[in-house]
């Protein structure tokens, strides 16, 4: 009789054991038991004015950025900014010291199978930059084959001048790309439009800089771990914010009226 009962108490630890295993929240589908256990959430950005830039307290402000603190906020936890290489972002999510990608991100056919991805938010379109006094030299992209371009290494824009087939240097930021341009050390940047449109023209800190041909139109998204259950938290939370007035009053604050894709 005793071993009877052994063998059923040994039985049941392991069914247990089985039962705890299947609810581990370190997976995918756990993420957001997993954030709210640790009581915040990691966001992975780069230095892109005006999704997400630092004020002269230093603190990360921007459209993606004050909108992801909401998001953290409506989860219960803190918002914790980490710069990362862009080009490796996929790594740092799926390496877990990022819990999502959310910086401006445009929604390509490399990112939506890597990751699982949000409902498009915002509207963008990478957009060729040089200096305003050589504008009237180009009439078009064509004319533009012979510059050199400055582009973010892993971005959508060196992805479109490689379509083109024109010569580019890769950098660690869009905003370095700028620096570049800025610097006569490249002919021209190909950067988000939502960027260019902040930082490049009269009132900018690249008063001589401009933008001038689309060279596509995209959508913006935030990436999570394949299988997360973050991707339909925050799609909720974008349908409730966009139906509140949050994301178009955001867009405004940042001059992105007229951007925010309706959730």
């Amino acid at each position: 009789m005793k071993k009877i009962l052994a063998l059923l108490l040994a039985a049941m630890m392991v069914f247990a054991l089985c039962a705890c295993g299947g609810s581990d929240s370190s997976s995918p589908a756990g993420d957001l038991d997993a954030v709210k256990a640790a009581g915040k959430l990691v966001v992975g950005i780069t230095d892109f004015e005006p999704m997400d830039y630092q004020n002269a307290d230093g603190e990360w402000v921007g459209f993606d950025a004050d909108l992801a603190a909401l998001f953290a906020e409506s989860l219960g936890v803190d918002v914790e900014f980490i710069e990362i290489d862009w080009d490796n972002k996929i790594l740092e999510l799926n390496n877990k010291s990022i819990d999502c990608i959310w910086n401006g991100m445009t929604l390509t056919d490399e990112v939506t199978a890597a990751a699982s991805c949000s409902k498009p938010y915002m509207r963008n379109a990478q957009v060729i930059v040089i200096p305003a006094a050589d504008a009237d030299q180009y009439a078009d992209v064509e004319s533009m084959s012979g510059l050199t371009f400055a582009v973010e290494a892993g971005s959508a824009g060196e992805a479109a001048v490689a379509e083109l087939g024109y010569t580019a240097t890769p950098v660690s930021t869009q905003a370095n790309a700028l620096m570049e341009v800025a610097a006569d050390t490249s002919d021209a940047a190909v950067i988000d439009l939502l960027m260019a449109y902040a930082m490049t023209g009269e009132g900018t800190g690249y008063a001589d800089l401009t933008y001038t041909f689309s060279l596509n139109e995209e959508e913006y998204g935030v990436a999570f771990r394949q299988g997360s259950d973050l991707t339909d938290a925050l799609n909720s939370y974008f349908a409730a914010a966009y139906a509140d007035g949050t994301m178009d009053s955001l867009a405004e604050t940042y001059g992105l009226a007229g951007s925010v894709i309706a959730q």
